[in-house]
């Protein structure tokens, strides 16, 4: 037969597709029929319309379980939303557009929960893991086939001798002849009868037997036993969703307990942020604080008004998303504006000692009226002065290495002489002396180390051409390795103690940075520590659901 009469017959007896009434074209008693362009693309069933206009019939056999969803799957209940802060950052929605009211109202509204009863049952919350499997196939019997089977070998010698055996009677017999066959089927032994295999029986009667064989010894979790799809390819995992809230990274506690130079001549302010090395970026806002006394303050009276309680902190919590070995505190330090240059302005604070006051007393005496005249005219301005860091992970670590609660840690830039490697192995000298943990996902910890007293003794002069942040990525990078740069940049000796710890879950007397009380604030006159925002090294993935 050739194929074009094969196709002839084939379209004669389906004649409805409309695939092959073109290929032909065949024109006939079609009128009945529609025809569909191949090319056009046939829009998909809309269930929900169809499950409406096609209402299911009341009795749809055993099966109706799954067709229709349990009218009892799903259940929305509404969970009042947390404020973290005693006012609202939420402005008032008296003067507002409607639609940027609704949009505000999206940081106020309660929670609203679906809670699904049925979904704990899918494989998206009980996955099919091999431990889950091990347990379902326990009490299971262990299929054996004959090709699993190795063979024994002394059954195996038995079978070999009965062959030749038989192969000795046989042996004037050609394989395949009739003689040989009517010989293997006296020798074969009778397969089990069928019983009943000829009786007239209903078939209701047979699907209730084959029922009630099925259920027989049946496994409760039969589909359970099927192998566990691959890790990496899963069809489906669920996760209930846990409420949102604000994001915080690790949070770490830094007291600023005070600053005292070699004279005190001025008002100097001082300024803590938090910078990525690797990143090059900063990640943090400035945390400003205020350490010197009343008396020193009394020179900008004239200026400054009286200070606000919220700037008066003295204690930030730092949040640390990302926390790695590149991390570092940098110290910046500022002081009235006042003519000249940096260098000039700062040499005064290298000069002179403590020790030699009485001796240079009538050139602190004129340093002090330079200054007191520079904060009347100038008060309200501020100049750079000088800065330093601190690798946060060394402390961390070396903080963690100790045994007692707390640790007093003297952090110094070192002697202008000798190579900066050997300043660095003595720079952080303890009660006792500390191991540097090697770098590592542990040592990058911020939850669990022990609290650390620092006393920060050196400080780099502000170089007046290097003031940018790409200047200072290139100082933070010298820090960790031998390097010259930071060699010639002349120290000024100071003392400022800072204590370094992690932050408590819940603080008391804290503002956000949009100075808002969180709870637990019982009284409004104490000193407050300021949450400081954080800029993330990278994306953090979480929906926003604070005002800020």
């Amino acid at each position: 037969t050739v194929a074009a009469e094969v196709r002839k017959q084939i379209s004669g007896q389906y004649s409805g597709s409309p695939q092959l009434l073109k290929n032909l074209n065949i024109v006939g008693n079609i009128s009945h029929h529609t025809t569909v362009p191949l090319t056009e693309a046939v829009d998909p069933v809309d269930l929900e319309d169809y499950l409406i206009t096609h209402p299911l019939a009341v009795d749809s056999g055993p099966l109706r379980d799954l067709i229709e969803f349990p009218p009892d799957d799903i259940e929305v209940v509404y969970s009042p939303r947390d404020c973290r802060t005693l006012v609202s950052a939420v402005p008032e929605e008296s003067e507002m557009d409607p639609h940027v009211r609704d949009c505000i109202r999206s940081y106020t509204e309660d929670w609203a929960i679906v809670i699904r009863k049925y979904h704990k049952l899918g494989t998206g919350f009980n996955p099919n893991t091999l431990d889950k499997q091990k347990e379902r196939q326990k009490g299971l019997p262990k299929q054996v086939f004959e090709s699993d089977e190795a063979p024994d070998g002394n059954n195996y010698q038995d079978e070999q001798d009965d062959l030749k055996r038989r192969s000795m009677s046989i042996d004037d017999t050609p394989r395949g002849s009739w003689a040989c066959s009517i010989f293997d089927l006296k020798n074969s032994l009778p397969d089990a009868l069928l019983p009943n295999l000829l009786d007239r029986t209903p078939n209701e009667e047979i699907d209730r037997q084959n029922d009630d064989q099925r259920k027989s010894n049946r496994h409760k979790e039969l589909f359970g036993l099927h192998p566990s799809p691959d890790e990496e390819e899963p069809i489906e995992r669920l996760s209930i969703p846990d409420v949102p809230k604000e994001h915080f990274g690790q949070r770490l506690l830094v007291k600023c307990l005070s600053l005292k130079f070699e004279i005190e001549i001025e008002p100097i302010f001082a300024s803590l942020a938090l910078y990525d090395v690797k990143e090059k970026k900063k990640i943090s806002e400035n945390f400003y604080f205020d350490l010197n006394s009343e008396q020193m303050k009394g020179l900008l009276r004239p200026h400054v008004p009286p200070a606000a309680i919220t700037t008066l902190a003295r204690s930030a919590i730092f949040s640390i998303t990302y926390p790695s070995q590149d991390v570092f505190l940098v110290i910046k330090l500022e002081k009235v504006l006042q003519q000249g240059d940096i260098g000039e302005c700062a040499e005064p604070y290298m000069i002179f000692k403590e020790a030699d006051a009485t001796k240079n007393k009538e050139k602190l005496e004129k340093l002090k009226s330079q200054a007191d005249q520079f904060c009347q005219r100038l008060g309200k301005y501020r100049m750079p002065f000088a800065w330093t860091a601190i690798h946060l992970m060394n402390i961390v670590s070396s903080a963690g290495s100790l045994e007692r609660d707390s640790t007093e840690v003297e952090i110094s830039t070192g002697e202008r002489k000798g190579s900066w490697s050997e300043r660095r192995n003595s720079s952080i000298v303890g009660r006792r002396s500390l191991e540097r943990t090697t770098s590592g996902d542990d040592s990058c910890n911020l939850t669990s180390f022990r609290p650390a007293t620092l006393t920060v003794t050196n400080f780099f002069k502000q170089e007046g051409d290097r003031l940018s942040d790409e200047d200072l990525y290139k100082f933070l990078a010298d820090m960790r390795r031998p390097s010259s740069v930071l060699r010639r940049l002349r120290p000024i000796t100071a003392q400022l103690k800072i204590d370094i710890s992690p932050a408590p879950e819940n603080p008391h007397y804290c503002l956000t940075p949009e100075l808002l009380q969180v709870k637990l604030y019982p009284d409004s006159r104490v000193r407050p520590t300021r949450e400081i925002l954080e800029f993330p090294a990278r994306d953090v993935y979480v929906p926003n659901t604070t005002y800020r």
